[in-house]
């Protein structure tokens, strides 16, 4: 820890006196001049990424907010006091290079929030500072990747003992408080469970074990009973881990020998449909959750091994989780006749949730499709069509429209929102070609008026978006017209100026 803060001190005094950076974040890259005493040395020192290990609880975020800055991709814009954000030392400015072993530093901003999401409780982001990302960037070339790939060598095994005769076939080798390390018993339940020799012993039942006293330790240990789930990580994990600097990640844990594990299936939609009910109602643990009951014999949804009781964890490979029904209903929807999805059934359901880590992480690698509509090996007993196409309403006097709009395929509505630091406004400044926005007749330029009902332009709007963007769909906008007569496209008002994107919590 004084190691990391000394050369947090490093950086922060090389930034004030190497780096002349204006504070005037345009579409594009921030401008960034290079002051001529600039040493290149100095920039390999602070070019090594940080590793931000963040948990948060059901319901909760992980404390930080995401915006896209033109072509300078996801920047940490916001960092919540008393979050693991802040506590695991994510800062404003950081870009996000890597999510979990996942490199994306060259990925789209929907495809970085998504990773993040997807990763459940837990998640593993590698960081640089973006001035420092921009400059690197300059030096290096914009191919350059500055993000560590994290290959197998950093990967932490999530093993699941079963006891025998022999008990769990480990002892601990340990002084009187963890660090703790097992030595394994020939044969026995552990080696065969896939726990590798001289391991440490990182988490016992989704619980850190690290601060324990041996005596805390051996209590876990007994009151898990016959079975057991280890987070444990080999000598050379460990070690490489070391060399990085990174942690030892659970959302980076590969598993052996789980007892269970998430389904996809692939539906194809027959003349009486996909064959089952989806239920939005509470788990086993309380959490509400979208469950997948009346599964029809001789139906597609059956034939393609759905169960009575799965609970949905994803539509198309990205995640439901926090969505309420009608938009998990329009997902399904959207996808047409051949559907996708991710399910855990009770058993694993309770596994995940112990674990404290996404089913989403251990999907095995099956040959699925490209696409569900590629290949289909089976086929919702539709009980009322929801609409899925956007639906645009003419102008009205006073130069406003409204417009209603549904999830696309991949879950989103097509169109990106920012605001100007001196108006009290906001418009949109992208709309995806083809996207539910785009269907619905929305233009850059489009000031927002109303959303689903709340008047937009007041001190409080950025929060309001926040909460509205999970709202059950449609969502419903009041858009004031602004003209663009002359141009393909018109530049969102004060472009140029303190431009500013919303951001997204996470």
């Amino acid at each position: 820890m004084e190691a990391a803060t000394a050369g947090l001190r490093d950086t922060a005094s090389l930034t004030a006196r190497k780096f002349e950076f204006n504070p005037k974040w345009g579409i594009d890259n921030p401008v960034l001049s290079l002051a001529e005493d600039f040493d290149p040395s100095d920039l390999q020192r602070l070019q090594r990424p940080r590793f931000c290990l963040l948990s948060k609880e059901e319901g909760s975020s992980f404390g930080f907010h995401l915006q896209e800055l033109g072509r300078a991709g996801p920047v940490v814009c916001r960092v919540d006091p008393g979050t693991s954000a802040q506590y695991q030392g994510l800062r404003e400015g950081d870009r996000i290079l890597g999510v979990n072993d996942r490199v994306v530093e060259c990925e789209d901003y929907a495809v970085v929030v998504r990773c993040i999401r997807d990763s459940g409780p837990r998640v593993l982001l590698t960081v640089l500072a973006q001035h420092v990302h921009d400059v690197a960037r300059a030096q290096q070339g914009n191919s350059a990747c500055l993000c560590p790939p994290l290959g197998p060598g950093v990967r932490p095994r999530l093993c699941h003992v079963v006891k025998d005769e022999g008990g769990f076939g480990f002892s601990v080798s340990y002084s009187h408080q963890g660090p703790f390390w097992l030595v394994l018993s020939t044969g026995g339940a552990a080696e065969r469970a896939g726990v590798p020799p001289g391991a440490r012993l990182l988490e016992v039942n989704g619980v850190s074990v690290e601060k324990f006293t041996y005596h805390q330790l051996s209590r876990k240990l007994s009151q898990s009973g016959d079975q057991v789930t280890l987070l444990v990580a080999g000598p050379e994990v460990e070690e490489r881990c070391r060399q990085l600097g990174m942690p030892l990640a659970a959302p980076l844990a590969e598993g052996w020998a789980l007892p269970t594990r998430p389904r996809r299936l692939h539906l194809k939609k027959g003349s009486q449909g996909f064959g089952f009910l989806l239920r939005e109602e509470k788990g086993l643990d309380g959490r509400p959750g979208q469950f997948l009951w009346e599964v029809d014999p001789g139906l597609p949804a059956e034939k393609a091994g759905m169960q009575a009781g799965d609970r949905l964890v994803a539509v198309a490979g990205e995640s439901v989780e926090g969505l309420g029904h009608e938009e998990t209903v329009a997902r399904i929807r959207a996808q047409g006749s051949c559907v996708s999805l991710i399910v855990v059934d009770p058993k694993a359901d309770r596994f995940f949730s112990m674990v404290r880590l996404s089913p989403l992480l251990f999907l095995e690698s099956t040959e699925a499709p490209a696409s569900p509509q590629e290949t289909c090996s089976a086929s919702l007993v539709e009980t009322k069509d929801l609409p899925v196409e956007d639906t645009a309403v003419p102008l009205v006097p006073g130069g406003s429209r409204q417009c209603s709009l549904y999830p696309a395929p991949g879950g989103g509505y097509g169109f990106r929102l920012s605001c100007v630091a001196s108006e009290p406004r906001i418009f949109i400044s992208q709309v995806t070609l083809g996207g539910s926005a785009a269907q619905a007749g929305l233009q850059m330029g489009d000031v927002i008026l109303e959303v689903n009902g709340y008047p937009m332009g007041g001190e409080n709007d950025l929060e309001k978006l926040q909460q509205l963007a999970v709202a059950e769909p449609p969502l419903h906008l009041k858009l004031a017209v602004r003209s663009c007569q002359g141009s393909e496209a018109c530049n969102p008002p004060g472009f140029g100026e303190d431009w500013a994107p919303v951001s997204e919590l996470l």
